[in-house]
């Protein structure tokens, strides 16, 4: 795969708790109407039947994939939908046995219409069939994939040639780290610059700050109403939310009434060491406590692992540089989408395909080396960051409780943006020359250790945490 993968493509705007089990089934759904569209099958169907395989049936009720496919077919956007609406749609669904199919006309449809399947489709963990009745007969079929990050796919339209790009295309065509670390060399760049002269290719100036911007903002207002959040996540493991007494104690007595003010605040507090570490802890939990509790986040690269890269901006804002405006915000977010792409080009971004290392492994390493560049790192040290932060993130399993992105997920972003942190500041120390470890290398490996990795450590909840714990314990 070498095609040039956008930082729009990589850090998406959804709905949690899951990029792979929630905005991908719905996605999936979005695309199979607008297929249906181009043909009078639309206007036939009467009856619908959604079969979930693999890891989104072994997972798919923690992870809210029911409520994702009743709100696609409901031709609702996971952009845009209030998140206060959700409930609400999917409980007149529940209660009516009637779906408004893409807000266009009534059908009836019940919640057992979404049948799980444990057995394994062969091209990708996370599979799921539409099919679509007229007067009870199957007129349409049709199979997609969610294979991480919100990217869904059909096996039958992959192919080299459709993902080939050249050179006319776009000035950088990057498909190992190797090569972006050349075109950083040879043109004297860093790596956000190179990134960005190929999102000129598909955007505007214009438009890649206004997008990048609605990103930030939903980074920030994620860890903002993580923060000011309390209770206990939906799901049944009665897990506390941690976030909000942990940002009580850390603010003191500070005044503010909305995320600006919040950032301001914090910045003229004189800020301890231990302060620091709690701080990175807070909004890493903070963010993917809004993401269990179906709230809006920005997939980085997935929603499982979103609280990573906001939590590590956020350290260089607050810590680092309190005079930083957007256009370094512009710079992180840029580099980070490029580590993230290589990943997926050469590897994975999905738990289900190569266990946790793929979802916080991958998210570190992108923080990573988007730190390293902000504190004044070489192209080469940023990818000894990236390095560094997946080489000890290598085997880590996706073993959820109860199919929930909760324990031991939210976590574990916490520590994924420590072990950021920490890679770039060794990074920053480190003489690329002296690095006996490449960035391909180790992605090259992490690759092998997920086709190695037991298929139970794969987000199915059938090995780890998932049944030495289990809900009876909880």
């Amino acid at each position: 795969m070498s095609q040039f993968i956008s930082v729009f493509d990589m850090l998406k705007i959804g709905v949690g708790p899951s990029s792979s089990h929630t905005l991908g089934p719905w996605r999936a759904a979005q695309q199979w109407i607008q297929k249906l569209k181009k043909t009078d099958d639309f206007n036939q169907i009467d009856g619908i039947r959604v079969d979930l395989f693999g890891s989104l049936s072994l997972t798919g009720k923690g992870h809210a994939t029911d409520f994702a496919i009743l709100l696609g077919l409901s031709g609702t956007d996971p952009e845009y939908i209030p998140i206060a609406d959700i409930q609400g749609i999917v409980n007149k669904i529940k209660e009516t046995k009637t779906l408004l199919f893409n807000d266009e006309r009534n059908i009836v449809f019940s919640i057992e219409n979404i049948v799980f399947n444990k057995e394994f489709l062969p091209f990708h963990a996370n599979g799921l069939t539409f099919r679509g009745f007229s007067k009870g007969k199957e007129i349409t079929t049709e199979t997609y994939f969610s294979i991480g990050g919100g990217f869904v796919i059909q096996e039958e339209i992959v192919t080299p040639k459709k993902n080939k790009i050249s050179k006319k295309n776009f000035p950088f065509p990057i498909k190992r780290a190797t090569e972006l670390e050349d075109y950083c060399e040879k043109e004297g760049k860093l790596i956000s610059e190179i990134i960005y002269q190929n999102e000129l290719q598909l955007r505007s100036a214009n438009e890649i700050d206004t997008e990048l911007k609605r990103i930030w903002k939903v980074m920030l207002q994620s860890m903002y109403t993580g923060c000011h959040t309390q209770g206990i996540l939906p799901g049944g493991l009665q897990v506390k939310r941690r976030a909000f007494d942990t940002h009580k104690k850390l603010i003191k007595d500070a005044i503010y009434s909305n995320p600006q003010e919040w950032i301001a605040s914090i910045r003229n507090t004189e800020v301890k060491f231990r302060e620091i570490l709690k701080w990175v802890s807070c909004l890493a939990l903070a963010v993917n406590e809004v993401n269990a509790s179906l709230g809006r986040v920005v997939t980085a690269p997935t929603n499982g692992s979103a609280g990573v890269i906001p939590a590590v901006l956020m350290y260089y804002l607050l810590i680092e540089n309190h005079e930083a405006d957007f256009e370094h915000i512009k710079k992180f977010l840029l580099v980070t989408g490029e580590i993230g792409s290589i990943f997926k080009k050469n590897a994975t971004i999905s738990a289900a395909m190569g266990g946790c290392q793929a979802e916080i492994g991958v998210s570190s390493a992108m923080a990573a080396a988007a730190l390293t560049e902000l504190l004044g790192g070489t192209p080469s040290q940023c990818l000894v960051a990236a390095e560094i932060a997946m080489e000890h993130h290598l085997g880590l399993t996706c073993d959820p409780i109860g199919g929930l992105v909760q324990v031991p997920c939210i976590e574990r972003n916490a520590m994924g943006a420590i072990k950021a942190i920490n890679a770039a500041e060794m990074a920053l120390e480190t003489n690329p020359k002296d690095s006996l470890v490449p960035l391909d290398k180790v992605i090259d490996t992490m690759w092998e250790t997920a086709k190695d990795m037991n298929r139970n450590y794969k987000e199915t909840s059938e090995g780890g945490l998932a049944v030495t714990v289990g809900l009876a314990d909880c």
